[in-house]
């Protein structure tokens, strides 16, 4: 595998060489690295990736499960062209802020306002400074394996042994008053936040970087009552399944309404993009017209509601808006789970495959996955070697990541999926 995908990408190689003189690790972003080097990618279109060397990879990727209508879809790309006529950026109000804004209170069961960021992180960062505000207390709550972003006091427990520290530079200040909670264990929740005073629980109703796991209904539920009753404001982070799993997000495909919603990624519409939205009461508390310091909850940002983004977000929420795209990809997604899963059981290959919706992520373990620690036990040397050589045999995952679908893909990309893990699954045979 190493050897032909050497072979297929030298100039991605040569590339790799000069980054790593100006890119700490020759990379933007760490997950980005894979051995022996990433390829580079020169174009995009549809449900394609083409590298530099020429080479076409069918993505399942997809921008970090950005791109739902895949890449460069033509009406999000006429739409920009013509605001490009218009500027760029501002600096200042426009309409464009206030349709996308509407769009989103229109299809999301929790939005009656809305504030826009250049990210998740930033996104994540704010709703949590804004659930102290509203309620007056200093701690908040996430799971293991929960991925929020960069954001100090929500960059913990992401990754297994959860008791190392995420980073250098987190300090046991920004750390302090940050409670970790298990995933889909309701009463392992009860018992972790007993007696204890908190601003907010914040859940990815599917979670992304922690294997693709889904939370079960029955604990969404369960948390929702748990929040209500102990005057918890309940955050849900959507940055993956917002737009995705159905128009209004996890919250309507699971039925269950959050205080706070964080958005990002599809919102954009393959632009830069954040936001956080929630019941009026609470988002008030960003209005310095009736808060003054230090009573109002501080939000802002340069490019906050840029103005591509803006249109790009509007254009793609108003194609997403029926729901009818959703639910063709949902099932097309539960097709793929059942077919992987299938594909490897026949070649006596141990293998959960995890995801909902149009989401999906492999497991090599025998244990039924429900939270991040079962994850870490499966094995995950087998799982990069998957990706790499779905990767040097042209269908992009990044390894060990969740892949995700787009309206682009066609019957023909998925039989490639199909196809190469058949022959993977055949090396891995037992003998």
């Amino acid at each position: 595998m190493s050897d032909s995908y050497l072979s297929k990408t030298q100039k991605s190689k040569n590339l790799y060489e000069r980054a790593k003189k100006f890119l700490p690790a020759g990379v933007s972003y760490a997950i980005r690295h894979f051995e022996p080097y990433p390829f580079y990618t020169a174009k995009a279109r549809g449900s394609k990736l083409y590298d530099v060397d020429g080479n076409e990879y069918v993505d399942f990727w997809l921008g970090h499960t950005a791109l739902i209508l895949g890449h460069s879809p033509p009406a999000i790309v006429e739409a920009v062209k013509k605001q490009l006529e218009n500027g760029t950026h501002y600096g200042t109000s426009h309409e464009l802020e206030i349709k996308l804004a509407e769009q989103i209170v229109k299809i999301v069961p929790s939005a009656e306002m809305v504030r826009f960021t250049n990210s998740g992180t930033e996104a994540n960062m704010y709703a949590t400074r804004l659930a102290r505000a509203y309620t007056s207390r200093a701690k908040i709550a996430k799971f293991e394996g929960g991925w929020h972003g960069g954001y100090d006091a929500l960059h913990v427990s992401v990754k297994y042994p959860f008791d190392i520290r995420e980073s250098a530079g987190l300090t046991a200040g920004s750390l302090q008053d940050t409670l970790v909670l298990p995933f889909n264990d309701l009463e392992g929740v009860r018992e972790r936040l007993k007696n204890k005073e908190v601003a907010s629980i914040v859940i990815e109703p599917v979670l992304g970087a922690g294997g693709g796991i889904p939370a079960e209904k029955e604990f969404l539920k369960g948390l929702r009552e748990f929040c209500d009753e102990k005057v918890i404001l309940l955050i849900f982070d959507e940055v993956i399944t917002g737009f995705r799993l159905a128009p209004g997000g996890g919250q309507q495909y699971y039925g269950v309404t959050p205080d706070i919603t964080v958005f990002g990624k599809i919102l954009g519409g393959g632009f830069p993009i954040g936001a956080f939205c929630g019941r009026r009461e609470i988002m008030e508390r960003i209005d310095t017209l009736l808060y003054e310091r230090p009573h109002y909850s501080f939000h802002g940002g340069t490019f906050a509601a840029n103005p591509i983004s803006m249109t790009a977000g509007l254009a793609t929420l108003k194609i997403l808006e029926d729901g009818q795209l959703i639910n063709k990809l949902n099932n097309v997604g539960g097709k793929i789970r059942e077919n992987l899963r299938e594909i490897f059981e026949a070649n006596g290959v141990d293998v959960q495959v995890t995801g909902t919706g149009s989401l999906f992520n492999t497991h090599f373990t025998k244990k039924e996955v429900k939270d991040a620690r079962v994850v870490s036990k499966a094995d995950r040397k087998k799982l990069i070697n998957y990706h790499l050589n779905l990767i040097t045999n042209g269908v992009f995952f990044l390894p060990t990541h969740t892949g995700a679908l787009s309206t682009a893909h066609s019957e023909a990309d998925i039989e490639k999926l199909f196809l190469e893990t058949e022959k993977y699954a055949k090396q891995c045979k037992p003998m």
